[in-house]
This record gives C-alpha cells, sequence and structure tokens, in this order.
C-alpha cells in the first residue's frame, strides 16, 4: 500500500487499535469461504497496527491460524481424525445447535466438521441463545470422547463467540466529532471495503442505506437489482448480528414462533433477517404472511402468545427486466419479480426500496487498500444504537412532510432518516443542509415503493404519489425517483380494469383530496383526506351527491370512525338493518354502542334493527342483558332498538332506507382491541389502529 492518506493517519490517531488495513483482508479473502467479520476479528488479534514489520508478522500468524484451526468441507474426515488423534483440537467454525424431541436432548453440529452428533453443555446454548436460531461463528474446542458406552464420538470443551468483549460507545461517538460528515462516510465506505474516491455521492448514500437496518430496528427495506452487486453481503458477511435465508425457510416457526418449542423465531435473536433471492420465496402456509405484515406493521404479532420483536426484515433479491422499459410499461412494475404472497399489503410496509440497479458490480476496482474500521467493531457500534438509541423523536420535530405524506409514508421516511442519522451523526446532530439531503433521499425511497404500487393497483388507493418535504427556508420539495420521472405509464398509469366513469369519479375523488387540506400550528400544510381512505362528505350535501365508494382500510391504520365511513349515507334515513354475527363480546357491544350512538346524530331515524349471532361459548343471558340497557337508552331518546339472535348468520352488512348498502367485510368489529382501556384510542375511534378490513358502499 502506498504512504498513509490524511484519512488513514485520523483514523489511526482518533481509533487506535480498533482500525485495520483492508487489503490485508483482500488478500486472505480470497480461497477461503470464512466470513469478512471472522477473518477481521483474526487481523485485530495479529495485524492492528500502522507499522510494517508487525503487519507482516501478523499476517504470518492469521494464515497460520487458518491453516490450522478453519476446516473446509472437504477436510471434514481429516478433522475428526485429528481431533480422535490429539484427544482435543481448536476450530474456528459456524455452530449449530438443535434440539431432538424423541431423545430430549441438544446436539450440536459445525457447519463444517460433518457430524451432527457433537455433545455440548447447556451453559453454551443458554448464554448464547443464536445457537438455536441460525448459529454463531465460534472458536470452539472439540475434544474426543473415549467412553464406548456413549452414543457420540465428540463433544465441545470450550467455546469463544467471534465477537467483541465489551463494546464502548461513548468513546465511538466522541471519536466521530474529529470528522467533517464527508469524512465519516468515507470512513464508513472504506470499513465496507470500498474506495470512497471510486464512488459517487449518490451511490455511497445507496450503501448507507443498505446499512439502515443494521442500525434503526424494526425497518424494513426492499432491494431488486442486477446480480453481483454485493446486496446479500451485508448480511451474510459484515455484521454477526444479522442473518441471510433463503426463501424455502421463510416458514412461520423459522421466522417468528415455534409453538412446539414455545420459543420465539429468528425476529426474536437477530437485528436483522435478511430474505435472499425474494422472488423465489416459497410460503407453504398463508398464515405466514399473515404474521409477517402485523409484525413488519408494528414489531408485534400473536401466534398463541404476544410476542414483540425488534428485528427488521430485509428483502433483496434479482430484477432481469429493464428498468427504463418497465418503467415506460403499462403491463410491468418494479416490484414484478416478487412471488404472488407478497402483495400490496406487504409492498406498502416497506420503508424504502433502495434502486439496486444504480449499484456498481463487484469489482476489485472498488475495493480499498486503505485503513478502516475492523469489522466487528463497526458492527457492535451499529448493534448499540440498534438497541439502545432511538432518535425518531428527534426527527419527527425537525422534518416537515407535504400534504401527500400519508401515515405510512411517513413512518418509513422518519425512520430511513433516523437510519442515516444514527449511522453517520452518531455523535449528535447534522447540518441543516446533512438533514434535508437525508430527508430527500428518504422520501424518494418510499416514493418508489408507493409510485409501483399505484401502478399496480386498479383504483385511487395509493394515488399520491407527489411525495414532498419543506426545507428550512420554507420551500416544498416534491421528490422524484430518477427511473420515472419522465415516464407517463408510472406517473399516470392506466386504470385498465375501471371504465371511464370510474375513472372520472376517481380524478374527482384526487382534486377534492388535493384541495381539502388545513394547517397545523407550526404552517405544516397537512392533508385531511388521503387517497387510501373514504371520501368524507359534508352533511349539507344532498344525498344525490354522494357516491358510491370500494377501499380497503389496512392493519395499523387510524383516522377512521364509524362517523366517517357510514354518518354521511344516513341522510335521510328512517331505519337501518344491522346484520354482524359478531356482536357478542365486551367490546364489540361497546362498539356497538359507538355505532348507535352516530346513528342517533342524524336525528331522522327511528328504528335500528341487529341481527346477530352466537355459538356454544357465548352466554346469551349476558348478550341479552347488555342489549335490552341499550334498548332502553335508545327508547328515552325515541328510538326502537330490535334485537334477533340467529346461530346461521355469517353476513356482514347495514341496510339504511334511503337505498345505500354498507359492507365491512370484518361488520364493526375492526378496529383492534386497546391493551388498555387507558390509552389514545380507547375512547376516540378515529384514534385507533385498525384490523385490515375492505370497505364497500353501493346503491341497493
Amino acid at each position: 500500500m502506498s504512504d498513509l492518506d490524511y484519512l488513514d493517519q485520523k483514523l489511526n490517531t482518533t481509533f487506535a487499535g480498533k482500525v485495520v488495513r483492508k487489503d490485508l483482508l483482500h488478500r486472505i479473502k480470497k480461497g477461503t469461504n470464512v466470513p469478512t467479520f471472522v477473518l477481521e476479528f483474526l487481523l485485530a488479534r495479529f495485524c492492528a497496527s500502522d507499522d510494517q514489520n508487525e503487519i507482516d508478522a501478523g499476517m504470518d500468524a492469521v494464515l497460520a491460524t487458518l491453516q490450522e484451526n478453519y476446516v473446509r468441507p472437504d477436510e471434514a474426515n481429516a478433522a475428526q481424525s485429528k481431533v480422535a488423534l490429539k484427544g482435543k483440537h481448536r476450530f474456528i467454525d459456524k455452530v449449530h445447535v438443535r434440539y431432538v424431541e424423541k431423545e430430549k436432548r441438544h446436539w450440536a453440529s459445525l457447519e463444517n466438521f460433518n457430524s451432527q452428533r457433537i455433545a455440548i453443555g447447556e451453559k453454551f446454548y443458554r448464554d448464547n441463545d443464536r445457537l438455536l436460531e441460525g448459529g454463531i461463528w465460534a472458536e470452539v474446542t472439540l475434544s474426543h470422547n473415549d467412553i464406548e458406552e456413549d452414543d457420540y464420538a465428540f463433544y465441545i470443551e470450550d467455546m469463544r463467540p467471534i465477537q467483541l468483549s465489551k463494546f464502548d460507545f461513548e468513546r465511538y461517538a466522541d471519536g466521530r466529532k474529529a470528522y467533517t460528515r464527508d469524512e465519516w462516510l468515507d470512513v464508513i465506505m472504506r470499513s465496507v471495503g470500498l474506495e470512497p474516491s471510486k464512488l459517487t455521492q449518490r451511490v455511497k448514500m445507496h450503501f448507507i442505506a443498505r446499512l439502515a437496518p443494521l442500525v434503526e430496528s424494526n425497518y424494513n427495506y426492499i432491494e431488486l437489482g442486477p446480480r453481483g452487486t454485493g446486496k446479500s453481503y451485508f448480511f451474510s458477511e459484515f455484521s454477526p448480528y444479522a442473518t441471510l435465508i433463503s426463501g424455502g425457510q421463510a416458514t412461520k416457526a423459522t421466522l417468528f414462533y415455534n409453538n412446539a418449542r414455545r420459543k420465539v423465531g429468528l425476529v426474536g435473536y437477530w437485528d436483522t433477517v435478511a430474505f435472499d433471492e425474494v422472488g423465489g420465496i416459497k410460503v407453504r402456509d398463508p398464515d405466514t404472511i399473515q404474521i409477517m405484515k402485523d409484525f413488519m406493521a408494528n414489531g408485534r404479532f400473536s401466534r398463541g402468545a404476544e410476542v414483540i420483536a425488534d428485528a427488521s426484515l430485509s428483502f433483496v433479491g434479482n430484477i432481469d427486466l429493464s428498468v427504463r422499459q418497465v418503467v415506460n410499461s403499462t403491463e410491468y412494475d418494479l416490484f414484478q419479480p416478487l412471488p404472488p404472497e407478497l402483495d400490496l399489503a406487504v409492498m406498502d410496509r416497506f420503508a424504502a426500496y433502495i434502486p439496486g440497479w444504480e449499484m456498481p458490480k463487484n469489482s476489485s476496482e472498488f475495493l480499498t487498500g486503505r485503513y478502516g474500521f475492523i469489522t466487528d467493531y463497526l458492527a457492535e457500534a451499529f448493534h448499540y444504537q440498534f438497541k439502545h438509541t432511538n432518535r425518531y423523536e428527534e426527527v419527527s420535530k425537525r422534518i416537515r412532510l407535504g400534504k401527500s405524506i400519508e401515515g405510512r409514508d411517513e413512518k418509513g421516511i422518519k425512520k430511513t432518516v433516523c437510519a442515516f442519522l444514527k449511522i453517520l451523526h452518531p455523535d449528535g446532530l447534522s447540518t441543516d443542509t446533512e438533514f434535508e439531503e437525508y430527508a430527500s433521499y428518504a422520501v424518494e425511497c418510499r416514493r418508489r415503493v408507493k409510485e409501483q404500487m399505484n401502478k399496480r393497483k386498479p383504483d385511487d388507493e395509493f394515488a399520491l404519489i407527489n411525495l414532498s418535504y419543506f426545507k428550512e427556508n420554507g420551500d416544498e420539495i416534491v421528490v422524484y425517483c430518477p427511473e420515472s420521472k419522465d415516464a407517463a405509464a408510472t406517473q399516470h398509469p392506466a386504470r385498465r380494469r375501471l371504465n371511464e366513469s370510474e375513472n372520472q369519479r376517481a380524478a374527482e375523488t384526487i382534486n377534492s383530496q388535493a384541495n381539502n387540506s388545513v394547517c397545523s400550528n407550526d404552517g405544516e400544510t397537512v392533508s385531511t383526506l388521503q387517497a387510501s381512505k373514504p371520501e368524507l362528505q359534508n352533511p349539507e350535501i344532498p344525498i344525490e351527491t354522494l357516491k358510491e365508494q370500494h377501499f380497503t382500510i389496512l392493519y395499523g391504520d387510524t383516522g377512521y370512525s364509524y362517523e366517517s365511513i357510514i354518518g354521511p349515507y344516513l341522510q335521510d334515513a328512517k331505519s337501518i338493518v344491522i346484520e354482524d354475527p359478531y356482536i357478542r363480546l365486551q367490546h364489540q357491544i361497546q362498539n356497538f354502542v359507538r355505532f348507535c350512538e352516530t346513528v342517533l346524530k342524524v336525528g331522522t331515524i327511528r328504528k335500528i334493527s341487529l341481527i346477530t349471532g352466537y355459538d356454544d361459548k357465548t352466554q346469551l343471558a349476558d348478550i341479552a342483558e347488555k342489549l335490552d340497557e341499550l334498548k332502553q337508552s335508545l327508547l328515552e331518546l325515541d328510538v326502537e332498538l330490535n334485537v334477533k339472535l340467529n346461530s346461521n348468520i355469517h353476513d356482514r352488512e347495514i341496510k339504511i332506507d334511503n337505498g345505500w348498502i354498507i359492507k365491512i367485510g370484518r361488520g364493526l368489529d375492526f378496529f383492534q382491541k386497546p391493551v388498555s382501556w387507558f390509552e389514545i384510542g380507547a375512547n376516540d375511534l378515529s384514534l385507533r389502529k385498525c384490523l385490515e378490513t375492505k370497505v364497500d358502499i353501493f346503491r341497493a
């Protein structure tokens, strides 16, 4: 390597012992299948110096250690023989532990040792949960068992996970203060093995975005691009806190919760779970995708037990189509490689879509020979921030988003900016210019998601694609995706499955929404209507101007209530019939009371008829008692309530005598039950999160 440059000298001064020359890694990496963080663990032990003589001696030690302790798959038999002859030997390998139910015991295996029955003491897997969920790289001392009566030949005598034993985040953040933002950005690039002088600023931003799920909890992104751009590298090589799985492993027991073992799956043990070759995902059980949707929405799911976990989900795969052709096509979109199981509800939970087609192909031309952080040290810094730092409130106070930003847009954009701040500003605030750069990039990546959903959806649920943010000087900046900015097929997709009149109504709805906005206290324009929500009507508008509506409420959405959905269609009504089989539990009856209160506000309805169901578990006396109380209170207001119980009812619909019919897939019970009745949304339904359901409003 040539003489140390300015950044090399600075790193060796401020982070002495925590940096390593990356050309040493490239020299060792060739010809071995050991992950980068494992190799640099050894380099840090023997080569953490800027003295050439020490480095040369250290390199010899690293190579000797690999020669002696790393087993290649085709050398497994020789390795077993070595343990038998010597009595014990130390290996560097990935260790897995599995529980065999029939034998009621745990067995360990080494990835390259070719033995599935290595005895292991409880203390090892008790102290390292990830041994049971994906395995860990470690220095393992294997011993030979000479007792003939035992049913195993080898056992683990000692094990040392390959990662730092302790990490000082304050020291890391304090060291960052010595660098400008661009210098630190280059340090990060060199730490992942890339030479920043060979990369554009935009490509550097893409690489930072790839790192986002390693620092930001419950962060979900997708990257599709050509082969050979290193999409999966960060999850298989860079961090011991990430695991890379193929699509065939995407089962609910593996990913989320194993009911047989009563243990949480991968999402409970790893910071990031990455799906490689996402186009090849095979899902045999549809529940897997539903649980995935719940988890991606809020980091929790229920599978016999309520589980809360922090893992981020990353989806990486190949796209074989020409991006230029796709964005100009009326038939295809940039989600085309995804399997049908990953539907719009999953796509809407992506905070960002990284344009993998802009990434350079893997080439020695882009590799650095300069100093960078020891990979394991940087991975520990990211892991600490993943677990212990939260920048969301800081971002919420600084960022101002435009009126087209909807709920999931806002969350995704803010989490992307949080990740950039954690990676590039672990010591504190960024400048306004830097913050705006991150905001612009985050808005673009979220817009890419929304543009493709809008192109795929036959109605206007995702039509608000002109996402924007406000600069410090008050200027509103609408952000475009460079590949699709001038593509009419993406910016104004044809609604092939809608007829002309429906297209006209959709356009009127969007125009109405765009013009109907209010200003918040800080001057930010906030849209009061969103494309994914029903078009709220002014009660004074004549009933004949009301329109039919068909829309989907997504899991976790807020802003809906009986008044906003049903209220406008109650005008001039005298009676109403509700068919809903699930008005039986405490919270369902409470929902029905709220519905009746909505009906009362109209002032013209004098009769409410409820047809509901029951089953063997239903206490009919309890239902009757509660509904009788409601019936009496309505009578005092001159409204008659008739209740009919029918055990065979299945349909859910609301019939109004003015001609309107409202069908809600889940009936009146489409709100999530509050975790506590003292939390926000417990009383005001418009603030309560919803379950996913479809709503159809039409004339009889």
